[in-house]
C-alpha cells in the first residue's frame, strides 16, 4: 500500500490527480461520441491544431486557453470550408490543417524568444505543475460536457449511427454536430496544460476505444471509458513517481496498453 501512496505525498500530487481524474472524465465522455462517430482523426488533429494559438499567447503575452480556443474555432471553420466544397472529403481538410496548423505552431515559436520550457509543457503537460485556475476550468469544463451529453443524448446518439435518419426526425443534426465539435475543443484546450497538446489524444480515444471492445451501451461505455481513463491517471502517477518517467507520457501511453490488450485477447479464437 505505501508503494501506492507514496506518490501522492509531495507537494501538488492530490491536485495532479484530481486534475487528471476531471481531464479523464471529460475526455472519456467526449471521446466516447468520437470513437462511435468514427472522428478520431479529428480529435487527433484538433489536439494538435491549438498549437499555433497557445504558441501565439506565449510569445505576445495573453491567455494561452484564448489563444488554443481561437485557433481551434480556426481550424473547425477551415475543415468545414473545404468540406462544403463539395469535391473533397471531411479527411481532406482535416489532413491539411492537422500539418499546417502544427506548421503554423512550430514557426510561431521559432521566431520569438519566448520560453521554451513554457512551449514545452504545451506540447508535453505538466501533471506536477497543474495550477488551481487550471483545476477550476476543468471542472466547469467536466460539468457541461456531462450535462450537454445527457441533455442531448438522444440526438447525438441518432446523429452517430444515422444523419439523415436524424434529419428525418427533426433533431438538428447540423446543431447537434456543432455542439459536439464544440465540446471536443472545449475538453482538448481545457486539458492541454495537463496533459500536453502532444499526448491528450491517448486519454481522449484510449479509454473510449478500449470500453468499445467491452461493452455495447453508449451509457455503459461513457462509464467504463471515465473509470479506464481515471485508472490510468492513478497508476501513470504512481508509476511516473516510482520508475521517475514524465507523468504526462506515462498517463497517455496507459489507456493505449491497455486497448491493445483487449483487443488481442478479444481476437484469440475461442
Amino acid at each position: 500500500m505505501d508503494w501506492l501512496t507514496s506518490a501522492f505525498t509531495a507537494p501538488g500530487s492530490l491536485q495532479a490527480l484530481a486534475a487528471g481524474a476531471i481531464a479523464a472524465l471529460a475526455l472519456a465522455v467526449v471521446g466516447t461520441w468520437v470513437v462511435i462517430r468514427g472522428m478520431s482523426f479529428f480529435g487527433d488533429a484538433l489536439a494538435h491544431g491549438v498549437i499555433p494559438g497557445i504558441a501565439l499567447a506565449i510569445l505576445v503575452g495573453f491567455d494561452p486557453f484564448l489563444g488554443a480556443g481561437i485557433a481551434a474555432l480556426v481550424m473547425i471553420a477551415g475543415v468545414n470550408f473545404v468540406h462544403r466544397q463539395g469535391a473533397f472529403s471531411e479527411d481532406t481538410g482535416i489532413g491539411l490543417l492537422f500539418v499546417g496548423m502544427l506548421a503554423a505552431g512550430v514557426l510561431i515559436a521559432s521566431r520569438g524568444d519566448g520560453d521554451a520550457e513554457a512551449l514545452t509543457e504545451v506540447l508535453f503537460g505538466d501533471f506536477l505543475g497543474s495550477e488551481r485556475s487550471n483545476l477550476g476550468i476543468l471542472v466547469v469544463v467536466a460539468v457541461l460536457v456531462v450535462a450537454v451529453s445527457a441533455v442531448l443524448y438522444r440526438p447525438l446518439l441518432v446523429l452517430a449511427f444515422n444523419e439523415r435518419k436524424a434529419q428525418t426526425l427533426r433533431l438538428r443534426p447540423r446543431l447537434a454536430h456543432l455542439l459536439l465539435l464544440t465540446m471536443i475543443t472545449a475538453a482538448v484546450v481545457a486539458s492541454f496544460p495537463t496533459i500536453g497538446t502532444l499526448l491528450v489524444f491517448g486519454l481522449l480515444v484510449g479509454p473510449a476505444a478500449t470500453a468499445a471492445l467491452l461493452v455495447r451501451k453508449v451509457p455503459a461505455m461513457m462509464i467504463v471509458a471515465v473509470a479506464i481513463g481515471m485508472a490510468a491517471v492513478v497508476l501513470g502517477l504512481v508509476i511516473s513517481h516510482h520508475a521517475e518517467t514524465d507523468a504526462s507520457a506515462t498517463v497517455a501511453i496507459i489507456p493505449i496498453v491497455a486497448f491493445f490488450a483487449v483487443l488481442t485477447v478479444k481476437a484469440r479464437p475461442g
